[in-house]
């Protein structure tokens, strides 16, 4: 199974590719589903009747998802409530408080990962809502972990003793297995996001609003280690625009260029954190599509520029077992310089939108508008941060070793 992530930025036209990506794919032949995250159903507007055999949409609904789980909770703890004297809630008063839309994606991907199709297209948010939201299994078991470590998990049996010991109250047998439910849970999500068939398409259209963020969104998938796969211009106008549209069009040709000088299929050059990244052109209908006469008729009509036509790119599933090379090498420069390297790939970034901070044995890496703390390999958890540079689209962080722990060193 493989999981196709489509995001960009807002009104650029993901949606649109999403749906004619999994139409031409389940007209394939492929098992498809089409998870659709948007509550206002723009999937729907789209799509119209259009549907093939094997297609399969599932649009999300934050609000039953939330008053389905609260009503649980409620009801597990029926005798504390009935102790404290506390109203219940009905299901009808109940409406989604915000993080309950990234929760009910996150279950989604989980629960598609163990279905039936053989491709699963999701119809992100905009990107940084959508990489919000994918960051959160990480995020959210780090929470977990520094809130509840293994170490006290593993003393649980003593919790009674220490108790008496301390006279201090010690989190439940309860907290316990519902930390580690969620752990569970979570570990599932993550893996479906960080699995090696699961890539990105991002969708832009070209001009400069969006080449900016496309090099911000790019920024963001890299540091969150997510492969994207395909870079869609959107909405490309023909040569013969017209006097009217011909600024218009001359800044997307530009855009197109330096786009394909970047993520074009070339064997002498990679983008840092996307290595197999490919640049395809959709050309604009004249109009808004909708039906999948419209849909199928962006997959046939090739762009006027020098780009890929815009097929669904269904690469071959990687065999049982494939592993996805380390986005984050480190290389070891003992020998000629005295330092190991880290090499973090961070394609479009700027030197003054970055920040690096070590905690103990993790990093913080601020790139952008984006965050993410990583734990340390272990041998540089051995060694003092000797400094960092940018170069190519690629950070490399430079850790000294310590003497009093590598002994040996020199």
């Amino acid at each position: 199974m493989r999981t196709l992530l489509v995001t960009g930025p807002g009104g650029a036209g993901r949606t649109t590719v999403a749906a004619a990506t999994a139409l031409a794919a389940a007209r394939q032949g492929t098992r498809t589903l089409l998870l659709a995250t948007d509550p206002t159903d723009t999937v729907g507007g789209v799509l119209g009747t259009g549907t093939a055999p094997g297609l399969t949409v599932l649009r999300l609904d934050p609000t039953a998802r939330f008053a389905t789980d609260l009503l649980a909770a409620q009801q597990r703890a029926t005798s504390m409530l009935d102790l404290l004297g506390a109203d219940r809630f009905d299901a009808d008063e109940l409406t989604p408080l915000p993080g309950s839309t990234e929760l009910a994606l996150l279950r989604a991907l989980r629960d598609a990962a163990t279905g039936p199709h053989d491709l699963v297209v999701v119809d992100l948010p905009a990107t940084e809502a959508a990489l919000a939201a994918l960051a959160l299994p990480e995020r959210l078991r780090r929470y977990l972990r520094r809130l509840l470590p293994q170490q006290r998990q593993a003393a649980r049996a003593l919790r009674p003793l220490l108790g008496r010991l301390t006279g201090a109250p010690l989190p439940t047998e309860g907290l316990y297995e519902t930390a580690a439910r969620w752990d569970v849970e979570l570990a599932m999500v993550q893996s479906v996001i960080e699995d090696p068939t699961t890539s990105v398409r991002l969708v832009a259209e070209p001009g400069e609003a969006g080449g900016e963020a496309v090099r911000t969104a790019a920024l963001g998938l890299a540091l969150y280690g997510l492969r994207m796969e395909a870079l869609v211009a959107n909405r490309l106008l023909p040569d013969s625009a017209g006097p009217w549209l011909d600024r218009l069009a001359a800044q997307q040709r530009k855009t197109v260029d330096d786009w394909a000088a970047t993520y074009g299929p070339r064997d002498d050059r990679h983008l840092p954190g996307h290595p197999d990244a490919r640049l395809y052109g959709v050309g604009h209908l004249g109009h808004e599509p909708r039906g999948a006469d419209d849909l199928a008729a962006l997959a046939a009509a090739p762009p006027r520029y020098p780009v890929d036509p815009f097929v669904p790119p269904l690469v071959p599933v990687p065999p049982a077992g494939a592993q996805r090379t380390a986005a984050w090498p480190v290389t070891d420069r003992r020998a000629a310089d005295g330092v190991l390297v880290w090499h973090v790939p961070l394609p479009g970034a700027r030197r003054g939108e970055l920040d690096l901070v070590r905690r103990g044995d993790e990093l913080v890496v601020t790139a952008g508008p984006f965050r993410r703390i990583v734990d340390l390999p272990s041998a540089l958890r051995r060694c003092t941060v000797d400094g960092a540079g940018l170069t190519d689209g690629e950070l490399c962080v430079r850790f000294r070793p310590d003497p009093t722990l590598w002994p040996n060193h020199g």
